[in-house]
Parts: C-alpha cells; sequence; structure tokens
C-alpha cells in the first residue's frame, strides 16, 4: 500500500466564544487541508488511472464537492455562540456553516475526516481509504488526524 496527499486551500472566518485572547473575537484565515489516501496502485492497462492510486484531479473535485465549496469564503460558527449565530441569521444570503462543535482547527480537522472518509472510501470500487487529514490554520498551526 502506498499513500497519496492533494493540498487544497480555503478561507473562512470563524471565533472561539469563550477564549481567553484575541482568538474570542470575529476573524478569519486561509486555511490549508492536505488529505492522504492510502491505498493500492491501479494496474490495469487502459485505465485512465493505471499506475495512480486516485487521480489527483478526482481527489480535489470530491474534496471540492463534499467540503471545500461549503467551507470557502464562508463563517464558520458553533452551534451555541447564540450571538454570533443569530446576527448571521439576519444576513440576507451569508454563507454561514453552524457546527456543533466550537469551530478549532482541531475540531474542524476531526469534522473534515467524518466527512471525507465517507467520499473516499473504496472510492471505484478500490481499495482506498482516508489516513490523515491536516488542516492548517496558519501556516504554523495546524491539527491532523488518522484514521
Amino acid at each position: 500500500m502506498l499513500t497519496i496527499t492533494r493540498k487544497l486551500e480555503f478561507d473562512a472566518g470563524h471565533r472561539i466564544p469563550d477564549h481567553g485572547s484575541q482568538c474570542r473575537n470575529l476573524h478569519g484565515h486561509r486555511y490549508t487541508l492536505q488529505i492522504t489516501l492510502t491505498g493500492e496502485v491501479v494496474e490495469k492497462d487502459g485505465e485512465s488511472d493505471n499506475g495512480m492510486i486516485m487521480d489527483f484531479g478526482d481527489i480535489k473535485a470530491l474534496a471540492n464537492e463534499h467540503l471545500v465549496n461549503l467551507w470557502d469564503h464562508s463563517f464558520i460558527v458553533y452551534e451555541k455562540d447564540y450571538i454570533i449565530k443569530n446576527f448571521l441569521e439576519k444576513l440576507p444570503g451569508h454563507k454561514t456553516v453552524v457546527i456543533d462543535r466550537v469551530p478549532t482547527v482541531e475540531n474542524l480537522a476531526k469534522i473534515a475526516f467524518d466527512i471525507l472518509k465517507v467520499v473516499y472510501h473504496g472510492r471505484f470500487g478500490r481499495t482506498l481509504e482516508l489516513t490523515k487529514v491536516t488542516l492548517y490554520e496558519t501556516p504554523n498551526c495546524w491539527a491532523e488526524i488518522d484514521g
């Protein structure tokens, strides 16, 4: 088994409502998402993915469809952060993502992993597993989750 990793980026806002410092304020990040898949290399002449675990373009398309496009240029808010959630609901057409936990990079990485695990599992009838998600909040700060 080999692993491959695809990197994608998106922008999103959030806040950590109970944080003791500046992260309790509304702010945003340029997130970098790394998706690592493990699988067997396709060895079938005539197949588009021959010699690959999965086409990097397919990894990107699936991640965009199920996660990145939903989170990009959104404000990710904790469902119990009522002040901000109620404010955002009043903004017509605002792209808000409501989640069931505080939107720390650790929690966002876990949510991303849970969403994408189902998306990639056995895709195209192959032995394919999501084995790791790394989410960078800044170039110096990130969270990783292994399957």
